[in-house]
Protein backbone atom coordinates (compact mmCIF):
# COMPACT_ATOMS: atom_id res chain seq x y z
CA UNK A 1 0.00 0.00 0.00
CA UNK A 2 1.73 3.48 -0.83
CA UNK A 3 0.63 7.08 0.36
CA UNK A 4 -1.59 7.77 -3.00
CA UNK A 5 -3.81 4.51 -1.73
CA UNK A 6 -4.32 5.91 1.49
CA UNK A 7 -5.62 9.38 -0.51
CA UNK A 8 -7.67 7.50 -2.32
CA UNK A 9 -9.96 5.55 0.07
CA UNK A 10 -9.47 7.90 3.20
CA UNK A 11 -12.73 9.53 1.62
CA UNK A 12 -14.65 6.71 0.71
CA UNK A 13 -14.02 5.42 4.49
CA UNK A 14 -15.35 9.35 5.34
CA UNK A 15 -18.12 8.31 3.72
CA UNK A 16 -18.86 4.97 5.14
CA UNK A 17 -18.57 6.44 8.77
CA UNK A 18 -20.83 9.18 8.06
CA UNK A 19 -23.56 6.77 7.26
CA UNK A 20 -22.97 5.11 10.57
CA UNK A 21 -23.58 8.10 12.67
CA UNK A 22 -27.12 9.01 14.02
CA UNK A 23 -29.06 11.26 11.57
CA UNK A 24 -29.37 13.69 14.24
CA UNK A 25 -26.06 14.64 15.31
CA UNK A 26 -25.34 17.13 13.09
CA UNK A 27 -22.53 18.58 14.45
CA UNK A 28 -20.56 15.91 14.73
CA UNK A 29 -21.42 14.76 11.21
CA UNK A 30 -19.59 18.43 9.61
CA UNK A 31 -16.88 17.54 11.98
CA UNK A 32 -15.87 14.13 11.52
CA UNK A 33 -16.40 15.55 7.22
CA UNK A 34 -14.17 18.08 7.74
CA UNK A 35 -11.80 15.98 9.93
CA UNK A 36 -11.89 13.10 6.72
CA UNK A 37 -11.40 15.78 4.37
CA UNK A 38 -8.56 17.50 6.12
CA UNK A 39 -6.39 14.57 6.73
CA UNK A 40 -6.94 13.45 2.92
CA UNK A 41 -5.48 16.77 1.76
CA UNK A 42 -2.69 16.74 4.61
CA UNK A 43 -1.49 13.49 3.49
CA UNK A 44 -1.68 14.01 -0.62
CA UNK A 45 0.53 16.91 0.30
CA UNK A 46 3.18 14.05 0.48
CA UNK A 47 2.70 13.14 -3.04
CA UNK A 48 4.50 16.52 -4.11
CA UNK A 49 7.37 16.55 -1.44
CA UNK A 50 7.99 12.87 -2.20
CA UNK A 51 7.85 12.70 -5.83
CA UNK A 52 11.05 12.59 -8.24
CA UNK A 53 10.97 15.31 -10.67
CA UNK A 54 14.04 13.72 -12.57
CA UNK A 55 12.16 10.63 -13.15
CA UNK A 56 9.91 10.28 -15.91
CA UNK A 57 6.86 7.90 -15.78
CA UNK A 58 4.77 7.07 -13.17
CA UNK A 59 5.40 6.59 -9.59
CA UNK A 60 3.50 5.83 -5.66
CA UNK A 61 1.84 2.82 -8.77
CA UNK A 62 -0.41 -0.29 -6.95
CA UNK A 63 -1.24 -2.64 -9.30
CA UNK A 64 -3.25 -5.81 -8.07
CA UNK A 65 -5.88 -8.45 -9.54
CA UNK A 66 -9.23 -7.23 -8.99
CA UNK A 67 -11.85 -8.84 -11.41
CA UNK A 68 -9.97 -12.06 -13.11
CA UNK A 69 -12.37 -12.50 -16.38
CA UNK A 70 -12.22 -10.29 -17.97
CA UNK A 71 -8.89 -9.45 -16.65
CA UNK A 72 -9.15 -6.18 -14.48
CA UNK A 73 -6.96 -4.64 -12.28
CA UNK A 74 -6.90 -2.62 -9.56
CA UNK A 75 -3.97 -0.02 -10.86
CA UNK A 76 -3.51 3.77 -10.14
CA UNK A 77 -0.28 5.90 -9.93
CA UNK A 78 0.58 9.76 -10.40
CA UNK A 79 2.64 11.40 -12.87
CA UNK A 80 3.15 15.41 -13.46
CA UNK A 81 -0.12 15.60 -15.31
CA UNK A 82 -1.93 14.20 -12.36
CA UNK A 83 0.54 14.88 -9.33
CA UNK A 84 -1.27 18.47 -8.72
CA UNK A 85 -4.57 17.32 -9.15
CA UNK A 86 -4.62 15.22 -6.59
CA UNK A 87 -3.71 17.61 -3.82
CA UNK A 88 -6.45 20.50 -5.76
CA UNK A 89 -8.84 17.82 -5.14
CA UNK A 90 -8.48 17.27 -1.57
CA UNK A 91 -8.05 21.04 -0.62
CA UNK A 92 -10.92 22.09 -2.04
CA UNK A 93 -13.05 19.25 -0.38
CA UNK A 94 -12.26 20.63 3.36
CA UNK A 95 -12.93 24.00 1.98
CA UNK A 96 -16.37 22.81 0.58
CA UNK A 97 -17.16 21.41 3.93
CA UNK A 98 -16.35 24.94 5.56
CA UNK A 99 -18.71 27.14 3.34
CA UNK A 100 -20.99 24.76 3.73
CA UNK A 101 -21.24 24.33 7.05
CA UNK A 102 -24.27 26.91 7.96
CA UNK A 103 -25.43 26.88 4.81
CA UNK A 104 -26.95 23.52 4.36
CA UNK A 105 -29.33 22.60 7.00
CA UNK A 106 -31.51 19.42 5.94
CA UNK A 107 -30.31 16.30 5.24
CA UNK A 108 -27.27 17.21 6.48
CA UNK A 109 -25.84 13.38 6.92
CA UNK A 110 -26.49 12.82 3.51
CA UNK A 111 -25.07 15.90 1.97
CA UNK A 112 -21.59 15.32 3.55
CA UNK A 113 -21.78 11.63 2.89
CA UNK A 114 -22.19 12.57 -0.98
CA UNK A 115 -19.83 14.90 -0.54
CA UNK A 116 -16.82 12.71 0.50
CA UNK A 117 -18.07 10.08 -1.98
CA UNK A 118 -17.68 12.64 -4.56
CA UNK A 119 -14.27 13.20 -3.51
CA UNK A 120 -13.09 9.28 -3.35
CA UNK A 121 -14.22 9.49 -7.34
CA UNK A 122 -12.43 12.55 -8.15
CA UNK A 123 -9.95 11.00 -7.06
CA UNK A 124 -9.95 8.10 -8.71
CA UNK A 125 -10.59 9.48 -12.26
CA UNK A 126 -7.09 11.60 -11.68
CA UNK A 127 -4.82 8.81 -10.90
CA UNK A 128 -6.96 5.07 -12.42
CA UNK A 129 -4.36 3.25 -14.81
CA UNK A 130 -6.73 0.68 -15.99
CA UNK A 131 -9.44 1.89 -18.23
CA UNK A 132 -12.51 0.29 -16.63
CA UNK A 133 -11.47 1.46 -13.59
CA UNK A 134 -11.27 4.86 -15.15
CA UNK A 135 -14.88 4.66 -16.03
CA UNK A 136 -15.99 3.00 -12.85
CA UNK A 137 -14.29 6.09 -11.16
CA UNK A 138 -15.63 8.53 -13.77
CA UNK A 139 -19.33 7.30 -12.84
CA UNK A 140 -18.63 7.36 -9.36
CA UNK A 141 -18.24 10.99 -9.53
CA UNK A 142 -21.17 11.84 -11.29
CA UNK A 143 -23.65 10.63 -9.47
CA UNK A 144 -23.02 12.40 -6.03
CA UNK A 145 -22.92 15.54 -8.16
CA UNK A 146 -26.28 14.72 -9.44
CA UNK A 147 -27.90 14.60 -6.31
CA UNK A 148 -25.57 17.63 -4.84
CA UNK A 149 -27.46 20.35 -7.34
CA UNK A 150 -30.77 17.64 -7.37
CA UNK A 151 -31.95 18.39 -4.33
CA UNK A 152 -29.55 21.03 -2.34
CA UNK A 153 -30.19 23.13 -5.44
CA UNK A 154 -32.05 26.33 -5.90
CA UNK A 155 -35.47 26.29 -7.75
CA UNK A 156 -34.67 25.16 -10.73
CA UNK A 157 -32.48 22.36 -9.23
CA UNK A 158 -34.12 19.42 -11.09
CA UNK A 159 -34.09 20.34 -14.54
CA UNK A 160 -29.98 21.72 -14.28
CA UNK A 161 -29.69 18.18 -12.50
CA UNK A 162 -31.22 15.97 -15.23
CA UNK A 163 -29.90 18.04 -17.59
CA UNK A 164 -25.83 17.92 -15.91
CA UNK A 165 -26.56 13.85 -15.87
CA UNK A 166 -28.32 13.61 -19.27
CA UNK A 167 -24.68 15.80 -20.99
CA UNK A 168 -22.70 13.79 -19.41
CA UNK A 169 -24.16 10.25 -19.39
CA UNK A 170 -24.22 10.89 -23.21
CA UNK A 171 -20.46 10.93 -23.39
CA UNK A 172 -19.80 8.58 -21.34
CA UNK A 173 -21.63 5.37 -23.24
CA UNK A 174 -19.46 6.63 -26.12
CA UNK A 175 -16.50 6.80 -24.30
CA UNK A 176 -16.84 3.08 -22.83
CA UNK A 177 -17.81 1.70 -26.67
CA UNK A 178 -14.38 2.81 -27.45
CA UNK A 179 -13.33 1.23 -24.07
CA UNK A 180 -14.61 -2.06 -24.48
CA UNK A 181 -13.31 -1.79 -28.44
CA UNK A 182 -9.85 -1.42 -27.51
CA UNK A 183 -10.14 -4.83 -25.00
CA UNK A 184 -11.39 -6.23 -27.63
CA UNK A 185 -8.21 -5.75 -29.85
CA UNK A 186 -5.95 -6.22 -26.95
CA UNK A 187 -6.94 -8.47 -24.64
CA UNK A 188 -7.05 -6.01 -21.68
CA UNK A 189 -8.10 -2.90 -20.13
CA UNK A 190 -4.56 -1.50 -18.87
CA UNK A 191 -3.32 1.80 -20.07
CA UNK A 192 -0.07 1.34 -20.15
CA UNK A 193 -0.29 -2.16 -21.46
CA UNK A 194 -2.49 -0.90 -24.21
CA UNK A 195 -0.18 2.48 -25.00
CA UNK A 196 3.21 0.07 -25.29
CA UNK A 197 1.23 -2.28 -27.92
CA UNK A 198 0.22 0.94 -29.85
CA UNK A 199 4.08 1.98 -29.74
CA UNK A 200 5.78 -1.08 -30.74
CA UNK A 201 3.39 -1.25 -33.36
CA UNK A 202 2.18 -5.18 -32.41
CA UNK A 203 -1.67 -2.78 -32.45
CA UNK A 204 -2.35 -1.49 -35.85
CA UNK A 205 -5.36 1.22 -36.24
CA UNK A 206 -6.68 1.84 -39.31
CA UNK A 207 -7.17 5.50 -40.39
CA UNK A 208 -11.22 5.33 -40.37
CA UNK A 209 -10.80 2.88 -36.75
CA UNK A 210 -8.58 4.99 -34.96
CA UNK A 211 -10.47 8.47 -35.81
CA UNK A 212 -13.89 6.59 -34.52
CA UNK A 213 -12.33 5.84 -31.37
CA UNK A 214 -11.06 8.86 -30.77
CA UNK A 215 -14.40 10.75 -31.05
CA UNK A 216 -16.16 8.89 -28.76
CA UNK A 217 -13.05 9.23 -26.15
CA UNK A 218 -13.04 13.32 -26.84
CA UNK A 219 -16.81 13.99 -27.08
CA UNK A 220 -17.66 12.48 -23.51
CA UNK A 221 -13.69 14.69 -22.60
CA UNK A 222 -15.66 17.87 -24.22
CA UNK A 223 -18.52 17.22 -23.15
CA UNK A 224 -17.12 17.49 -19.72
CA UNK A 225 -14.50 20.40 -20.27
CA UNK A 226 -17.06 21.56 -21.27
CA UNK A 227 -15.73 22.74 -24.87
CA UNK A 228 -18.16 25.07 -26.84
CA UNK A 229 -20.89 24.12 -28.44
CA UNK A 230 -21.72 21.67 -26.20
CA UNK A 231 -21.53 23.80 -22.69
CA UNK A 232 -25.30 24.56 -22.71
CA UNK A 233 -25.51 22.20 -19.31
CA UNK A 234 -23.27 24.41 -17.26
CA UNK A 235 -24.67 27.82 -16.93
CA UNK A 236 -27.88 25.87 -15.68
CA UNK A 237 -26.20 23.48 -13.20
CA UNK A 238 -23.88 26.13 -11.39
CA UNK A 239 -26.43 28.59 -10.74
CA UNK A 240 -28.48 25.84 -9.43
CA UNK A 241 -26.20 24.18 -7.17
CA UNK A 242 -25.39 25.06 -3.59
CA UNK A 243 -22.03 27.10 -2.82
CA UNK A 244 -19.99 23.59 -2.32
CA UNK A 245 -21.19 22.01 -5.66
CA UNK A 246 -20.53 24.90 -8.05
CA UNK A 247 -16.77 24.84 -6.17
CA UNK A 248 -16.18 21.28 -6.79
CA UNK A 249 -17.70 21.44 -9.93
CA UNK A 250 -15.69 24.51 -11.94
CA UNK A 251 -12.87 23.57 -9.99
CA UNK A 252 -12.06 19.54 -10.16
CA UNK A 253 -15.42 18.01 -12.16
CA UNK A 254 -14.10 20.04 -15.43
CA UNK A 255 -10.82 19.35 -15.24
CA UNK A 256 -11.80 15.40 -15.78
CA UNK A 257 -12.75 16.47 -19.49
CA UNK A 258 -9.10 18.15 -19.83
CA UNK A 259 -7.21 15.85 -17.99
CA UNK A 260 -8.89 13.05 -20.20
CA UNK A 261 -7.93 14.54 -23.37
CA UNK A 262 -4.33 14.93 -22.19
CA UNK A 263 -4.08 11.48 -20.83
CA UNK A 264 -5.43 8.97 -23.07
CA UNK A 265 -6.90 11.29 -26.62
CA UNK A 266 -3.16 12.69 -27.60
CA UNK A 267 -1.13 9.08 -26.61
CA UNK A 268 -3.19 6.65 -27.64
CA UNK A 269 -5.18 8.63 -30.80
CA UNK A 270 -2.04 10.60 -32.06
CA UNK A 271 -2.74 10.53 -36.14
CA UNK A 272 -6.35 11.70 -34.90
CA UNK A 273 -5.44 14.00 -32.73
CA UNK A 274 -3.99 15.67 -35.55
CA UNK A 275 -6.08 15.04 -38.11
CA UNK A 276 -8.92 16.94 -35.74
CA UNK A 277 -6.51 19.69 -34.65
CA UNK A 278 -8.07 22.33 -36.73
CA UNK A 279 -11.54 21.92 -35.92
CA UNK A 280 -10.84 21.69 -32.40
CA UNK A 281 -8.73 25.02 -32.55
CA UNK A 282 -11.41 26.46 -34.00
CA UNK A 283 -14.06 25.33 -31.30
CA UNK A 284 -11.93 26.32 -28.83
CA UNK A 285 -11.25 30.03 -29.95
CA UNK A 286 -15.07 30.00 -30.36
CA UNK A 287 -15.08 29.33 -26.92
CA UNK A 288 -13.23 31.47 -25.38
CA UNK A 289 -14.81 34.58 -27.10
CA UNK A 290 -17.91 33.61 -26.79
CA UNK A 291 -18.00 32.94 -22.99
CA UNK A 292 -16.49 35.82 -22.52
CA UNK A 293 -18.75 37.69 -24.63
CA UNK A 294 -22.16 35.75 -22.99
CA UNK A 295 -20.50 36.78 -19.29
CA UNK A 296 -20.74 40.77 -19.81
CA UNK A 297 -24.17 40.18 -20.87
CA UNK A 298 -25.30 38.38 -17.61
CA UNK A 299 -27.24 39.65 -14.91
CA UNK A 300 -27.10 36.71 -12.77
CA UNK A 301 -23.25 36.88 -11.03
CA UNK A 302 -22.97 32.43 -10.49
CA UNK A 303 -23.87 32.37 -14.57
CA UNK A 304 -21.45 35.24 -15.65
CA UNK A 305 -18.68 32.81 -13.58
CA UNK A 306 -20.04 30.11 -15.19
CA UNK A 307 -19.92 31.23 -18.69
CA UNK A 308 -16.05 32.37 -17.43
CA UNK A 309 -14.93 28.69 -17.23
CA UNK A 310 -16.36 28.46 -20.86
CA UNK A 311 -13.94 30.96 -22.29
CA UNK A 312 -10.85 29.71 -19.89
CA UNK A 313 -10.95 26.15 -20.51
CA UNK A 314 -11.25 27.12 -24.18
CA UNK A 315 -7.37 28.05 -23.06
CA UNK A 316 -6.63 24.37 -22.24
CA UNK A 317 -8.18 23.04 -25.18
CA UNK A 318 -6.23 25.17 -27.04
CA UNK A 319 -2.81 24.54 -25.10
CA UNK A 320 -3.53 20.92 -25.63
CA UNK A 321 -3.84 20.86 -29.42
CA UNK A 322 -1.01 23.18 -30.31
CA UNK A 323 1.36 19.99 -29.74
CA UNK A 324 4.10 22.28 -28.16
CA UNK A 325 5.48 21.38 -25.03
CA UNK A 326 4.68 25.63 -23.72
CA UNK A 327 1.22 24.86 -25.16
CA UNK A 328 0.86 21.22 -22.94
CA UNK A 329 2.93 23.45 -19.81
CA UNK A 330 0.42 25.99 -20.00
CA UNK A 331 -2.91 23.65 -20.72
CA UNK A 332 -1.89 21.65 -17.55
CA UNK A 333 -0.89 24.57 -15.19
CA UNK A 334 -4.07 26.75 -16.36
CA UNK A 335 -5.80 23.59 -15.38
CA UNK A 336 -4.57 23.94 -11.81
CA UNK A 337 -5.15 27.99 -12.47
CA UNK A 338 -8.72 28.25 -12.77
CA UNK A 339 -9.53 25.61 -10.19
CA UNK A 340 -7.84 27.78 -7.50
CA UNK A 341 -9.81 31.39 -9.01
CA UNK A 342 -12.78 30.15 -10.06
CA UNK A 343 -13.04 28.15 -7.24
CA UNK A 344 -12.53 31.44 -4.94
CA UNK A 345 -15.34 33.26 -6.84
CA UNK A 346 -17.59 30.76 -6.83
CA UNK A 347 -17.13 30.74 -2.92
CA UNK A 348 -16.96 34.86 -2.48
CA UNK A 349 -20.60 34.75 -4.68
CA UNK A 350 -21.93 32.03 -2.46
CA UNK A 351 -21.18 34.20 0.78
CA UNK A 352 -22.94 37.20 -1.01
CA UNK A 353 -25.79 35.21 -1.49
CA UNK A 354 -25.75 33.82 2.08
CA UNK A 355 -26.60 37.46 2.92
CA UNK A 356 -29.03 38.66 0.52
CA UNK A 357 -30.38 35.69 -0.64
CA UNK A 358 -29.93 37.17 -4.26
CA UNK A 359 -27.72 36.27 -7.14
CA UNK A 360 -28.88 39.05 -8.88
CA UNK A 361 -26.34 41.67 -9.82
CA UNK A 362 -29.08 44.35 -10.24
CA UNK A 363 -29.77 43.82 -5.92
CA UNK A 364 -25.81 45.14 -4.96
CA UNK A 365 -24.50 47.97 -4.78
CA UNK A 366 -21.57 49.60 -2.90
CA UNK A 367 -20.68 46.17 -0.71
CA UNK A 368 -17.33 47.40 -0.50
CA UNK A 369 -18.96 49.51 2.61
CA UNK A 370 -20.15 47.70 5.07
CA UNK A 371 -18.02 44.68 3.86
CA UNK A 372 -15.07 45.80 2.87
CA UNK A 373 -12.77 42.62 3.65
CA UNK A 374 -14.77 40.96 1.56
CA UNK A 375 -14.11 43.12 -1.45
CA UNK A 376 -10.92 43.02 -0.99
CA UNK A 377 -11.31 39.34 -1.04
CA UNK A 378 -12.92 39.63 -4.28
CA UNK A 379 -11.02 42.53 -6.16
CA UNK A 380 -8.13 39.70 -5.78
CA UNK A 381 -9.48 36.82 -7.32
CA UNK A 382 -11.09 38.69 -9.89
CA UNK A 383 -7.53 40.32 -11.05
CA UNK A 384 -6.67 36.05 -10.88
CA UNK A 385 -9.41 35.59 -12.93
CA UNK A 386 -8.18 37.99 -15.84
CA UNK A 387 -4.83 37.37 -15.69
CA UNK A 388 -2.89 40.09 -14.00
CA UNK A 389 0.91 39.67 -13.81
CA UNK A 390 2.05 37.89 -10.44
CA UNK A 391 -1.20 36.10 -10.01
CA UNK A 392 -1.75 32.50 -11.24
CA UNK A 393 -3.73 32.86 -14.74
CA UNK A 394 -1.26 34.77 -16.06
CA UNK A 395 1.08 32.34 -16.21
CA UNK A 396 -0.68 29.21 -17.78
CA UNK A 397 -2.55 31.94 -20.12
CA UNK A 398 0.80 33.38 -21.54
CA UNK A 399 2.21 29.55 -21.96
CA UNK A 400 -0.60 28.85 -24.09
CA UNK A 401 -0.76 31.96 -25.92
CA UNK A 402 3.66 31.26 -26.48
CA UNK A 403 2.40 27.74 -27.23
CA UNK A 404 -0.23 28.79 -30.10
CA UNK A 405 2.38 31.58 -31.52
CA UNK A 406 5.12 28.90 -32.45
CA UNK A 407 2.26 26.47 -34.69
CA UNK A 408 0.16 29.54 -35.73
CA UNK A 409 -0.14 33.45 -34.52
CA UNK A 410 -3.02 34.33 -35.89
CA UNK A 411 -4.52 31.50 -32.84
CA UNK A 412 -2.68 33.40 -30.35
CA UNK A 413 -4.42 37.05 -31.83
CA UNK A 414 -7.60 35.69 -31.19
CA UNK A 415 -6.96 33.74 -28.02
CA UNK A 416 -5.87 37.22 -26.94
CA UNK A 417 -9.14 39.01 -27.02
CA UNK A 418 -10.25 36.80 -24.67
CA UNK A 419 -7.78 38.03 -22.33
CA UNK A 420 -9.07 41.13 -22.55
CA UNK A 421 -12.87 40.82 -22.85
CA UNK A 422 -11.91 38.97 -19.05
CA UNK A 423 -10.69 42.03 -17.62
CA UNK A 424 -13.84 44.02 -18.63
CA UNK A 425 -16.74 41.45 -17.30
CA UNK A 426 -14.58 40.91 -14.41
CA UNK A 427 -14.22 44.53 -13.63
CA UNK A 428 -17.53 45.66 -14.79
CA UNK A 429 -19.14 43.03 -12.23
CA UNK A 430 -17.02 44.31 -9.52
CA UNK A 431 -18.10 48.08 -10.29
CA UNK A 432 -21.41 47.19 -9.86
CA UNK A 433 -21.73 44.83 -6.88
CA UNK A 434 -19.27 46.07 -4.96
CA UNK A 435 -18.78 50.46 -5.57
CA UNK A 436 -21.37 52.78 -6.16
CA UNK A 437 -23.70 54.05 -2.85
CA UNK A 438 -24.82 51.40 -1.16
CA UNK A 439 -28.78 50.73 -0.82
CA UNK A 440 -30.48 49.98 2.05
CA UNK A 441 -31.27 46.40 1.90
CA UNK A 442 -27.78 45.87 1.16
CA UNK A 443 -26.41 47.46 4.45
CA UNK A 444 -29.62 45.76 6.45
CA UNK A 445 -28.30 42.17 5.35
CA UNK A 446 -24.56 42.44 3.87
CA UNK A 447 -21.76 41.94 6.64
CA UNK A 448 -18.65 41.25 6.74
CA UNK A 449 -16.18 38.06 6.26
CA UNK A 450 -16.54 35.65 9.64
CA UNK A 451 -13.50 34.04 10.53
CA UNK A 452 -14.73 30.44 8.93
CA UNK A 453 -15.07 32.25 5.74
CA UNK A 454 -11.82 33.45 5.77
CA UNK A 455 -10.61 30.49 6.88
CA UNK A 456 -12.13 28.26 3.55
CA UNK A 457 -11.15 31.42 1.12
CA UNK A 458 -7.72 32.26 2.03
CA UNK A 459 -5.75 29.20 1.34
CA UNK A 460 -7.09 30.29 -2.22
CA UNK A 461 -6.01 33.88 -2.36
CA UNK A 462 -2.25 32.55 -1.19
CA UNK A 463 -2.16 30.11 -3.95
CA UNK A 464 -2.70 32.44 -6.69
CA UNK A 465 0.08 34.82 -5.43
CA UNK A 466 1.94 31.39 -5.13
CA UNK A 467 1.43 30.06 -8.83
CA UNK A 468 2.07 33.39 -9.61
CA UNK A 469 5.27 34.13 -8.50
CA UNK A 470 6.86 31.06 -7.30
CA UNK A 471 5.84 28.97 -10.85
CA UNK A 472 9.37 26.97 -10.45
CA UNK A 473 7.07 25.27 -7.68
CA UNK A 474 4.62 23.38 -10.13
CA UNK A 475 6.40 22.88 -13.40
CA UNK A 476 8.72 20.90 -13.43
CA UNK A 477 6.79 17.75 -12.74
CA UNK A 478 4.13 19.05 -15.18
CA UNK A 479 7.00 19.40 -17.92
CA UNK A 480 8.38 16.39 -18.01
CA UNK A 481 4.98 14.97 -18.48
CA UNK A 482 4.03 17.26 -21.04
CA UNK A 483 7.68 16.23 -22.90
CA UNK A 484 6.72 12.48 -22.24
CA UNK A 485 3.41 12.83 -24.16
CA UNK A 486 5.33 14.59 -27.21
CA UNK A 487 8.18 12.21 -27.11
CA UNK A 488 6.19 9.04 -27.08
CA UNK A 489 3.08 9.44 -29.07
CA UNK A 490 5.56 11.79 -31.53
CA UNK A 491 2.16 13.64 -31.77
CA UNK A 492 4.10 17.17 -33.00
CA UNK A 493 6.29 15.31 -35.19
CA UNK A 494 4.63 17.37 -38.12
CA UNK A 495 6.22 20.37 -36.55
CA UNK A 496 9.66 19.32 -35.69
CA UNK A 497 9.46 18.52 -39.29
CA UNK A 498 9.36 22.21 -40.24
CA UNK A 499 11.55 23.74 -37.43
CA UNK A 500 14.64 25.58 -38.35
CA UNK A 501 17.81 24.83 -36.23
CA UNK A 502 17.94 26.84 -33.13
CA UNK A 503 20.49 29.55 -32.43
CA UNK A 504 24.06 29.19 -30.77
CA UNK A 505 22.67 31.39 -27.61
CA UNK A 506 19.52 28.75 -27.71
CA UNK A 507 21.55 25.62 -27.89
CA UNK A 508 23.91 27.12 -25.19
CA UNK A 509 20.81 26.76 -22.51
CA UNK A 510 20.57 23.41 -20.46
CA UNK A 511 17.39 21.96 -19.29
CA UNK A 512 18.54 22.42 -15.87
CA UNK A 513 18.73 26.15 -16.05
CA UNK A 514 16.24 26.59 -17.72
CA UNK A 515 14.06 24.69 -14.78
CA UNK A 516 15.89 26.93 -12.59
CA UNK A 517 14.44 30.41 -14.14
CA UNK A 518 10.70 28.23 -13.48
CA UNK A 519 10.91 27.85 -17.67
CA UNK A 520 9.63 24.96 -19.21
CA UNK A 521 11.83 22.80 -20.71
CA UNK A 522 12.08 23.34 -24.19
CA UNK A 523 13.30 20.52 -26.87
CA UNK A 524 16.07 21.82 -29.41
CA UNK A 525 13.46 20.90 -32.02
CA UNK A 526 10.65 23.12 -30.51
CA UNK A 527 8.91 24.17 -33.51
CA UNK A 528 8.88 28.30 -34.49
CA UNK A 529 5.73 29.97 -36.07
CA UNK A 530 4.62 28.84 -39.30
Amino acid sequence: MTLLDAVLWLPLAGFLALLAVPRHREELIRRLALAVSTAAFLLSLGLPVLFDSALSGFQFVTCLPWITSPPIRYHIAVDGLSLWLVPLTTLLTPIGVLVSWRHIDRRVKEFYALFLLMEFGLVGVFVALDLFLFYAFWEVSLVPMYFLIGVWGHERRIYAAVKFFLFTMAGSVLMLAGIIYLYNLTGTFDYRAILEQLLSGKLALGRDEELLLFLGFFLAFAIKVPLFPLHTWLPDAHVEAPTAGSVMLASVMLKMGCYGLLRFCLPLFPEASRQCAGWIVALAIAGIIYGALVAMMQPNMKKLVAYTSVSHLGFVVLGIFTFTQWGLDGAVYQMLNHGVSTGALFILVGYLYERQHSLEIKDYGGVATPAPQLAVLFMVTALASMGLPALNNFVGEYLVLQGAAQVNFRWTVLAATGVVLSACYMLWLYQRVFLGETPEAVRAHVHDVRPRELAAVLPLILLMVWMGTATVTFLPPISAASASILETTRVNQEYHARARPAPPVAQAVSPAAGQANGLPHLVQEMPRAR
